[in-house]
């Protein structure tokens, strides 16, 4: 009976809520980081990494509010929109959308945003007992990749990788290939609990990401009890249209402290199942 937790992407934003989310379920009585498998993709993977370390997930969220401020990220959209409509394009495998994404990717300069400073301001950096899965694609084939322990990536490495959102960040370098963010095969990777007796899924981006896909992962749990966390109005309201500035370190860090209470009840009958 395997108790996991899902933890979707959603940059600055869904780091900072889905720490919230966390937190304030702690405060409700309700420890999601008592899962015996831990599943991170993008933000998910350092929330992930947060939790499966035993972090104190409000002062994480504090260290990144102090050092990442200035100016938002200047991000042009244009190639970031071509690559998710290369994503949903339903003529194309999968595989072979992620491989052309991947060339996107790989053609992005090095602008000094070093993603793997993500990875560096982790408080732990060394892999934890617990089992803990990060999700990433290789940019030059497409071929989704899962990091855990014992796949001869270092935690900082495969979280890195995992956040390097396509168009916006290099890929990231392991033993000789280079990797993108794992929210490039899927915004979850629900799928990867299949066999668990309960899973509880937070989705920072469910409503920008397209539901077929997620249904679908869901459909390939089986017989799991599962719990769908989402962002209520109040926090896509503080989200905005740019989930990496910068600035939303703290209010979506408050944003999911405020949504946990409504959650808690719903969420403590399927965690206790």
């Amino acid at each position: 009976m395997t108790k996991t937790l899902v933890l979707g992407g959603g940059g600055v934003a869904g780091i900072a809520w889905e720490a919230g989310i966390i937190t304030g379920l702690r405060g409700a009585g309700l420890d999601l980081g008592e899962a015996e498998l831990v599943i991170g993709t993008s933000a998910g993977s350092v929330v992930g990494t947060l939790v499966a370390t035993g972090a104190d997930l409000e002062s994480s969220v504090a260290t990144h509010a102090d050092t990442e401020t200035g100016k938002v990220p200047a991000i042009d959209m244009e190639p970031v929109m071509a690559a998710f409509g290369i994503l949903y394009d339903p003529s194309l495998q999968p595989r072979e959308a992620r491989r052309r994404v991947g060339e996107m990717a790989l053609a992005v300069r090095d602008n000094g945003s070093r993603i793997e400073t993500i990875g560096d301001r982790l408080p732990v950096k060394e892999w934890p007992d617990r089992r803990l899965m990060i999700t990433a694609v290789d940019a030059g084939t497409g071929e989704f990749v899962v990091w855990e322990r014992d796949s001869g990536a270092s935690l900082v490495s495969a979280v890195a990788s995992s956040c390097a959102v396509p168009c916006v960040f290099p890929p990231v370098e392991i033993n000789g290939r280079r990797y993108m963010d794992g929210g490039v095969r899927s915004v979850t990777n629900a799928d990867l609990a299949a066999g668990s007796s309960t899973v509880v899924i937070l989705e920072p981006m469910a409503h920008l990401a397209p539901r077929q896909h997620f249904e679908a992962e869901i459909a390939r749990l089986g017989d799991a009890v599962v719990a769908h966390l989402a962002p209520d109005e109040a926090s896509m309201a503080v989200f905005g249209t740019n989930l990496l500035d910068p600035g939303l370190w703290r209010p979506a860090f408050k944003a999911g402290l405020a949504q946990a209470p409504a959650l808690a009840e719903s969420v403590t009958r399927a965690w206790q199942v």
